[in-house]
């Protein structure tokens, strides 16, 4: 039976991990509750995503409030409430603040792992920014283990900063 693995979780709640996140990331599924299928989190998109290819999963994500820019290969959409997309695997891809407040979505990993990545990346704390922004050179060694790869820019290569 899978009783053992049934969940049910209150508005605000929900699942703890290794290494705590913010409350703009709410992990309602983790990789291990679905044996790996996949994660689930309702996330506030309060700062964008940088253009990066998942080579293992799939995204998923439904917007549940405010509107959000996705850059998708070549393309760019804008999705609001109520609307879906599937961001599949090996395609470049980023995600934007297109609202104020800024958009709240159900993201799901297939298979899962997701969390997994942002507890890692949270523990690293400021070392994986520049000027407290995402640096995609300093994300990438994070994130190559969970086969995610992040664009760099020739210009945030590191040279000449100090």
């Amino acid at each position: 039976m899978a009783e053992y693995r049934f969940i049910l979780l209150d508005a605000a709640q929900v699942r703890s991990g290794r290494f705590p996140l913010p409350p703009t990331f709410a992990v309602k599924a983790r990789t291990a509750d679905t044996e790996g299928r996949f994660s689930l989190l309702e996330v506030t998109l309060v700062n964008d995503i940088p253009r990066h290819v998942h080579d293992r999963a799939d995204e998923c994500i439904y917007v549940l409030d405010g509107a959000l820019g996705i850059e998708f290969d070549d393309r760019t959409y804008t999705a609001t409430e109520g609307m879906f997309t599937l961001l599949p695997r090996g395609v470049p891809h980023a995600l934007r603040r297109a609202s104020t407040p800024p958009p709240r979505v159900l993201q799901i990993s297939s298979p899962g792992g997701w969390e997994l990545y942002l507890e890692d990346l949270f523990e690293a704390g400021p070392a994986v920014l520049t000027d407290g922004r995402l640096d995609p050179a300093r994300i990438n060694p994070i994130a190559a283990k969970y086969d995610i790869r992040y664009e760099e820019r020739a210009e945030s290569s590191g040279h000449g900063d100090t």
